[in-house]
């Protein structure tokens, strides 16, 4: 049965018409019609900060690419370890929303004197970024490689992008990519230029798995135990 929704805003975007909608008491981000992200479970969005900020040297600084309703910021500022986040969203009217609406979903998070905030595109942001001057990278750009949101995002998930990712974390950083679908040529692709590569698959309410890969830079000590990452999550409950 179909969903009624309710548009709240419709705003222009660096990919096209961008859409809040609510409905059933959640939000909802379309792009040129196509759903892009809501409130409903966010297990894996959340598992998508917390894996990479549990494994990162601590404390660290992480940052989220792509901001989506804000559940992976969310999570990455209830890590103990987490000592700043760098946001990058293109997106002014994601950025608008999480600070209106959305932000009593996600604890206001951006208000978190934590978090740096920048307009811009992901892409050419981690091309420019100094090199060992972040500890974990959250990529969630994209419904996955998959289905991309804009072709230039093809960079981040071929030998090039991961490169550059790896440039930019610090010794033992941690990489982590959010998919809505399993991504085996990004894994075997990440299995290059990254050490300890591994995959959760996520339930999702409808569809495939949601699938979270992380992988760590160069190895230097003892490296955690990756055991708690290998296992499935559990479904997220329906709201």
């Amino acid at each position: 049965m179909q969903r009624e929704m309710t548009v709240i805003e419709r705003a222009a975007g660096c990919c096209g018409e961008l859409v809040l909608l609510r409905g059933d008491g959640h939000l909802e981000i379309v792009a040129n019609g196509v759903f892009l992200m809501d409130t409903r479970g966010g297990t894996s969005e959340r598992l998508h900060a917390t894996a990479a900020a549990d494994r990162m040297p601590s404390p660290g600084r992480i940052m989220i690419g792509g901001l989506g309703v804000g559940f992976s910021l969310a999570a990455a500022l209830a890590h103990p370890g987490v000592t700043e986040v760098h946001v990058v969203e293109r997106e002014a009217a994601v950025l608008r929303w999480n600070r209106g609406p959305l932000a009593a979903l996600n604890g206001d998070a951006l208000s978190d004197p934590r978090v740096h905030t920048y307009e811009a595109d992901v892409v050419q942001w981690l091309a420019e970024a100094p090199s060992a001057s972040l500890d974990a990278i959250c990529l969630d750009v994209d419904n996955g490689p998959q289905w991309l949101v804009s072709p230039g995002n093809a960079w981040l998930y071929e030998d090039d992008g991961l490169s550059a990712a790896a440039r930019v974390l610090a010794p033992r950083g941690v990489l982590s990519i959010w998919g809505a679908a399993p991504m085996p040529a990004v894994v075997a692709r990440m299995q290059r230029h990254f050490e300890d590569v591994v995959v959760a698959e996520v339930p999702a309410l409808r569809g495939e798995p949601d699938v979270v890969v992380v992988g760590r830079s160069a190895r230097q000590g003892c490296a955690p135990s990756w055991d708690g990452l290998r296992s499935v999550v559990p479904p997220a409950s329906v709201e």
